[in-house]
């Protein structure tokens, strides 16, 4: 159920900052160190969780040429360069309209990227190959679902728009991600939801000129030139997608409704009771926005614009990398009974989850900074996750669990995780 919050203008901007969500995660380590949390903190592990992740970076990625965590690792799955392929539809177009699509892309498949389940999985037409799951099989899925034209007004043309977003169906998605009785996806009615909320906040002409996810780029042109910083594409991302999620928190302003998005009440934060609501209890983590703002990245410095600061954006509080610290034994949950239980994204435990483990992506990122002697301008969080932390969560759940899922069962409705 919404809940509507009372927030100033600038603390609704607080929310959206990188050092607020690493300044509300670090006051819930400080608590699990007190014993107040689901989770206890094991130092004794952390030297070999970090000796772990730089294995796999090693192993993934000897040259240590590492690109940024995001969704366009996944088009090149099984060996097939798609984002190349898409790429090359565009040579005879300008660079802004070739990373207009670029953009169109890979916003609409992160937004359909949440947790697909273990029984769910996708069979590429003509590849010849193994089916593929989980984020790879939902990539690739995406991939194809954009290039049929599908979301866009026209029914063919690759891009998406205002029109062609509000028209995507449940019938759409199962047809395109190949949903049956027998390889059932989590969340499926959530995914068109957001793409067709998506459809809707397109009707937002100052982020989105033309009524395409792509125009983000038009916005941040006219706001910032040729140099952008990561955080005012996170905030732009925040702010013009921000009324896709479903109604969580919210707050008022000059009668219009902000939505939080994924930002969460935890009463532990505040010290008087009847305070539960108010900022200080206010835990923001933004995995989904993060997450498209990293995949932005890419095509926005193909088309020559340089992007600043990317080292300010946060780790990814999902569960390959909140496993990563259960799995290692980083932490500990403190009632074993809590791993056989199924649990909310609202609920205190998870909020926990991700907020230690955002924490914790900070200090492991440093100690592997260290070790590869990289600034953290030259090896960003966006390249420790995707060079370690994502690829050792994985491993160590594929090694601990047949289905390779996580570590604690989370109700999804696709639009979280």
């Amino acid at each position: 159920m919404e809940k509507n919050i009372k927030l100033t203008p600038q603390q609704i901007a607080d929310l959206q900052l990188p050092e607020t969500i690493r300044k509300q995660a670090a006051k819930i380590f400080e608590l699990t160190l007190k014993g107040q949390t689901s989770f206890n903190y094991e130092p004794s592990k952390f030297e070999s969780t970090v000796d772990f992740v730089l294995s796999v970076i090693k192993q993934k990625y000897p040259d240590l040429n590492i690109p940024f965590h995001s969704r366009w690792g996944h088009f090149r799955a099984g060996g097939i360069d798609r984002a190349k392929k898409f790429s090359e539809f565009f040579e005879k177009c300008d660079a802004l309209e070739k990373a207009r699509a670029q953009l169109d892309l890979v916003i609409t498949s992160v937004l359909l990227d949440a947790g697909a389940g273990a029984k769910w999985s996708y069979l590429e037409a003509g590849a010849n190959k193994s089916p593929l799951n989980r984020s790879e099989g939902l990539g690739v899925a995406s991939y194809h679902m954009f290039c049929s034209g599908v979301m866009s007004a026209d029914a063919h043309s690759l891009k998406a728009d205002e029109q062609g977003l509000k028209s995507v169906s449940v019938i759409d998605l199962k047809k395109y991600f190949q949903v049956t009785n027998e390889n059932p996806l989590i969340g499926v009615e959530g995914r068109v939801l957001l793409l067709n909320n998506l459809g809707k906040v397109l009707e937002n002409k100052t982020f989105f000129k033309d009524g395409r996810p792509g125009n983000i780029l038009d916005y941040l042109i006219q706001k910032f030139g040729s140099t952008i910083p990561a955080v005012e594409i996170l905030k732009a991302v925040l702010n013009g997608f921000g009324s896709i999620w479903p109604g969580r928190l919210s707050s008022e302003q000059n009668n219009q409704k902000i939505n939080l998005g994924d930002v969460w009440i935890y009463p532990k934060l505040v010290k008087k009771l009847g305070e539960s609501g108010s900022f200080e209890s206010l835990v923001p983590i933004h995995k989904l926005s993060q997450w498209m703002t990293y995949s932005l990245i890419e095509p926005i410095m193909a088309a020559g614009f340089t992007v600043t600061k990317a080292e300010e954006l946060t780790g990814l509080a999902e569960y390959r990398n909140g496993g990563l610290m259960l799995d290692s034994g980083l932490l500990s949950i403190k009632n074993p009974e809590n791993l056989k239980k199924e649990w909310a994204p609202d609920s205190e435990l998870i909020i926990e989850w991700r907020a230690l483990t955002i924490h914790l992506l900070d200090q492991i990122g440093y100690e592997v900074q260290k070790a590869l002697q990289k600034t953290p301008q030259q090896f960003p969080l966006a390249k420790v996750l995707e060079g370690g932390t994502w690829w050792a969560g994985r491993k160590l759940a594929q090694e601990m669990r047949t289905d390779g899922a996580a570590p604690l069962n989370i109700i999804s409705d696709a639009t979280v995780f």
